[in-house]
């Protein structure tokens, strides 16, 4: 019974670092971005988070609300690293071109559901 116990304690211990929808753990600098973009406007198309391994790192990339506003990408400290696409030409800052081409291990972390 005791170790029943103690596994059901390790379970809820563990699931509480994670994202509810996917079971990915996330870094507490995106879950702060995710309470941040809630407390915006709802945009079209809906911010999405998206996590990837790029360079032999886990990253996060977040979407623009539209086509002429960079997108970015950040290490799991939050820090930028670049913007991977939008802009007036569509291909970002021009830091990371090859990201579309080498990320690898897509897991959608967060996505605004709420309706405009």
């Amino acid at each position: 019974m005791r170790s029943i116990f103690i596994l059901l304690s390790l379970f809820i211990l563990n699931s509480s670092k994670c994202d509810s929808k996917n079971n990915t753990k996330t870094s507490k600098c995106i879950a702060q971005k995710i309470e941040e973009f809630k407390t915006q406007k709802v945009t079209n198309p809906p911010t999405a988070i998206y996590q990837y391994t790029y360079n032999n790192q886990k990253v996060y990339f977040i979407t623009s609300p539209c086509c002429d506003i960079p997108s970015a990408l950040y290490d799991e400290n939050c820090k930028k690293i670049c913007a991977p696409d939008g802009g007036f030409t569509g291909k970002g800052d021009g830091k990371c071109t090859d990201f579309f081409k080498t990320r690898i291990d897509e897991k959608l972390i967060w996505k605004d559901s709420r309706k405009k």
